[in-house]
């Protein structure tokens, strides 16, 4: 459960995900200017696609979370501006972004004729 009104800000260049807590605590703060104890969640994607970090800071200490896709890539909406080194999305986005859902406007794809059985 994400909390209501937590910032979630997802970096839009690949990572390499054998980053752990300080380094991509450095580039949560290179990227947003917000340090990785501020409450927010930092969401970072490899290189593939496939595979995300989440950088949050539960009170205590960094918690790290890992996920990979099996049948899916991570699908990121738009960035705000020409050369954005990332982007602020809600709570809702994120858990869509994390179930595998295009949250992006996808290109309409040709669908193959149907076949008919005989």
């Amino acid at each position: 459960m994400i909390p209501v009104g937590v910032q979630v800000f997802v970096a839009l260049e690949p990572v390499d995900l054998r980053s752990g807590f300080e380094r991509l605590s450095g580039l949560a703060l290179q990227h947003t200017g917000y340090d990785a104890r501020c409450g927010a969640l930092f969401v970072f994607i490899g290189r593939r696609g496939t595979a995300a970090k989440v950088l949050f800071f539960d009170g205590t200490g960094l918690c790290l979370f890992h996920k990979r896709l099996d049948h899916s890539v991570f699908r990121l909406p738009p960035a705000p501006a020409p050369g954005a080194a990332h982007l602020e999305i809600d709570e809702a986005t994120f858990e869509a972004l994390l179930d595998g859902l295009a949250i992006a406007p996808q290109e309409t794809a040709r669908r193959p004729p149907r076949r008919r059985l005989q």
